[in-house]
């Protein structure tokens, strides 16, 4: 038998799941020589056998790879053979000058490591940072390429005999786990009092933990990725008062359990729901409350049908909650601040929220926030990706220079750009202070060293006081790089673009509706149908322009919003309109004046506002706490009522022109008759969507005849709405069209950094292209597929 050498190359998401101990059994079980190891690129085999052994362990490689593992290549050569060569062994990682390896994000507890933490004959009994090759940090800890535990802040810790035993055995489950320690050698918990120094640790300390929130406490408490903020969810004291110190006064609060049978306690789950919960994610999944639930109280998520639940997923929480436990798990920050994950900045910022805090001594070099989904349809609706998805890439479906993209203003997210992958940081926060800035910056700067990447620009968002723009400005004068600026609204139907991996010439019917863009004209957008590809856009159709009083304050208060509608409908301020009667008679006086001299009047088509407009007309939100309050009430109160065969949509009124427009002026009419007629808020809610589900299709499909586009995208915060996303999913399928949803990154503000992104490195693309035709030198990307 003839022998062969053949080096190969894997790529993907291979470090730090185990594929290397895989690789060695796998190689022993086919009796092949030579060696794997990690390196910047992913991991790197020689193997040697005969051609026929090698072509089966090679088709093994993908088939059986470990499940944490995502195998994207698996390329090989025949290089000499080496003489004399009986063993297979793992070498240790080799840095390269050009990482190109992914790095894995955290992964939940393993069922094994969860059975030793229970198991009082296991070495690791109660230790809560417990982790093996199928489970643990990853993304939090690493602070280089390639995966090592010299490259993380574990090498805080040296192991004892018995980790290293286990480190070392190519037949352990923790052969090369990098996070591996124990009680004896690896980091530890410990318990202080706000405004006290005296300690308690160990196994005490989660005692005291649990001691605290049964007595009412907050705790701050250290997790993974962060600090979160923890109470008694069924104690309606000790949550009042978190919302008081937090400043977070009506926004749902999260929960953890420790178990699908609590979780069904206080929520109905299908089983796409229960998928999701158990998955190696984690994530937060939000969830229909169970009617008369006792295990939480009302203040957890008021006037709200949903409530947010993760299960326990680090040994460190599955520690903290027993079965039948429902604790607020809220992230650790005064609102509109970033999550605190460093031990001293956290008991500076939190200790007027918290009366206690549990810390550890595992540095955590990059801050991620848990992670938000829906489900749609048996789908996944991303609402926040963060811990558990980022920073895994996303594929472009072309070649480009490497870029980097700031986002918008709220739900900040960065992006940048290596070749066909795009790299997504995880949910950063608002843009409203210094913190988050800072926050920003040191999400960008882990990026780009990770990667090794030099962005050829930077680019931001056409608005001209996003302070994401600003720091992208100056991102740009200190690096000497070009600064883009992308519209708002065309960067996300882009994401939209880029996640589905569709070509970029090709154009789509973009349906963008949030609650602010700022438009080429000027004017605030954000009930848009965009023709648009990856490089370009036309602007096809918009909501008639609404003029706003004062700008953002009607953001703040939807019945701004409603009184401007009613005006512009020239229907008068009546008392028995509740949008009126709860606006004081001398606001009313100013307002009626800044309408009629059209005084420090925005202009805006945005849909956020028409949904703000008709939840006041209605009577169910005048005011509100925080972004999207109105649109989610609206949406909860329709889906309790909604049965098609009993309601129909309003009346739409098109007005054509180079750029049509829905006349919303019609719809309010219709609204304010049936509301003056007693109809009531549910029924007219259900009417309300049904009547943009329709107008989706309608413009969709005036579009299709004019530009011959059978393929509509649906972005922008709106659809967070699920109930409007599958009522204007139907329609368009029923008319024939292919529908893209995310399913990757948020349709928010969340994924408009990935939008950004694809836009800049195609027009740099082009650009480049187009000076080359002129003589000028040959771009060496843009190897499309």
């Amino acid at each position: 038998m003839r022998m062969q050498r053949w080096r190969i190359r894997v790529t993907g998401v291979v470090q730090g799941v185990g594929y290397r101990p895989f690789v060695w059994r796998l190689a022993h079980s086919s009796r092949l020589s030579g060696w794997v190891r990690n390196d910047s690129m992913g991991v790197l085999i020689e193997a040697q056998g005969s051609r026929t052994e090698l072509a089966e362990f090679c088709g093994r490689l993908r088939s059986e790879a470990p499940s944490l593992s995502l195998v994207r290549d698996i390329l090989h050569e025949t290089i000499d053979s080496v003489p004399k060569e009986h063993a297979f062994r793992i070498n240790t990682g080799q840095k390269e000058a050009d990482p190109h390896a992914f790095v894995s994000p955290d992964v939940s507890i393993c069922s094994d490591c969860l059975a030793e933490i229970n198991d009082p004959a296991d070495r690791r009994y109660q230790y809560p940072f417990t982790n093996c090759t199928a489970c643990g940090p990853r993304y939090t800890i690493i602070t280089k390429l390639p995966y090592d535990r010299a490259s993380t802040t574990m090498s805080d810790f040296e192991m004892c005999t018995s980790c290293r035993r286990e480190y070392d055995n190519p037949a352990d489950r923790r052969f090369h786990a990098q996070p591996n320690a124990c009680p004896e050698c690896g980091p530890s918990t410990w318990f202080i009092k706000s405004g006290e120094n005296q300690e308690i640790r160990g196994r005490d300390a989660m005692q005291a933990v649990k001691e605290s929130v049964a007595r009412g406490g907050i705790v701050a408490i250290k997790g993974v990725g962060g600090f979160h903020l923890a109470c008694d969810a069924r104690n309606s004291e000790a949550v009042a008062k978190l919302r008081e110190r937090k400043h977070r006064f009506e926004k749902p609060l999260a929960v953890m359990v420790a178990d699908i049978a609590t979780c069904e306690s206080i929520a109905v789950l299908s089983d796409a729901d229960r998928v999701l919960l158990e998955s190696r994610q984690r994530p937060i999944v939000v969830l229909h409350r169970q009617e008369g639930a006792e295990s939480l109280c009302e203040l957890v998520a008021p006037g709200s049908d949903f409530v947010g639940v993760v299960l326990a997923y680090s040994p460190l929480h599955s520690l903290l909650l027993r079965p039948g436990d429902v604790w607020v798990m809220t992230s650790g920050n005064l609102s509109d601040e970033p999550i605190a994950y460093d031990n001293d900045d956290a008991i500076e910022r939190l200790r007027k929220i918290a009366d206690a805090f549990l810390l550890h001594d595992r540095r955590i070099e990059t801050v991620c926030d848990d992670s938000v989904l829906r489900v749609l349809d048996g789908e996944v609706l991303p609402i926040r990706r963060s811990r558990g998805y980022a920073p895994l890439p996303i594929k472009l479906p072309t070649d480009g220079p490497p870029v980097l993209a700031v986002g918008g203003e709220i739900k900040a997210t960065a992006c940048v750009t290596k070749g066909h992958h795009c790299f997504l940081s995880q949910h950063i926060g608002d843009m409203g202070n210094q913190e988050t800035l800072s926050a920003m910056e040191n999400a960008v700067d882990h990026l780009l060293r990770l990667y090794n990447i030099k962005p050829d620009s930077v680019v931001a968002d056409q608005h001209p006081n996003y302070l994401s723009s600003a720091w992208a400005e100056q991102f740009s004068r200190k690096h000497a790089v070009p600064m883009l600026r992308v519209q708002h609204h065309h960067a996300h139907v882009a994401s939209l673009l880029a996640e589905h991996s569709i070509v970029p010439e090709e154009k789509i019917i973009g349906v963008c509706f949030d609650g602010t863009g700022f438009g080429t004209d000027e004017a605030i957008w954000g009930g848009e149908w965009l023709i648009a590809n990856a490089s370009d856009f036309e602007r096809y159709a918009h909501l008639a322009y609404l003029p706003l009083p004062g700008g953002d304050a009607c953001i703040r208060h939807p019945s701004r919003s409603a009184l401007a509608a009613l005006y512009q409908a020239g229907i008068e301020w009546s008392d028995s309109l509740a949008s009126v009667f709860v606006t004081a008679a001398k606001e009313r006086t100013v307002l009626d004046q800044q309408l009629q001299r059209n005084f420090r009047c925005v202009p805006s088509s945005s849909m956020g506002r028409l949904f703000d407009a008709v939840a006041s007309l209605c009577g169910v939100r005048h005011v509100v706490s925080y972004e999207g309050q109105a649109a989610m009430e609206c949406e909860a109160i329709a889906a309790r009522k909604l049965d098609e065969s009993q309601f129909k949509p309003y009346d739409i009124t098109v007005i054509d022109g180079d750029i049509q427009q829905i006349d919303t002026t019609h719809l309010i009419h219709q609204i304010v008759s049936e509301l003056l007629r007693k109809r009531s808020a549910a029924d007219i809610l259900v009417r309300f969507h049904l009547t943009v589900a329709e107008m989706i299709a309608r413009i969709s499909l005036n579009a299709r005849a004019k530009h011959r586009i059978d393929r509509v995208g649906l972005t922008g915060g709106v659809f967070q709405n699920v109930l409007l996303t599958r009522l204007a999913r139907q329609r368009l399928m029923h008319e024939g069209f292919e529908v893209l949803t995310h399913t990757i990154v948020p349709p928010n503000d969340g994924g408009l950094a990935l939008g950004q992104a694809w836009i800049a490195q195609r027009r740099t693309v082009l650009l480049h292209r187009e000076r080359y035709l002129f003589g000028g030198e040959a771009p060496s990307y843009d190897q499309d597929r």
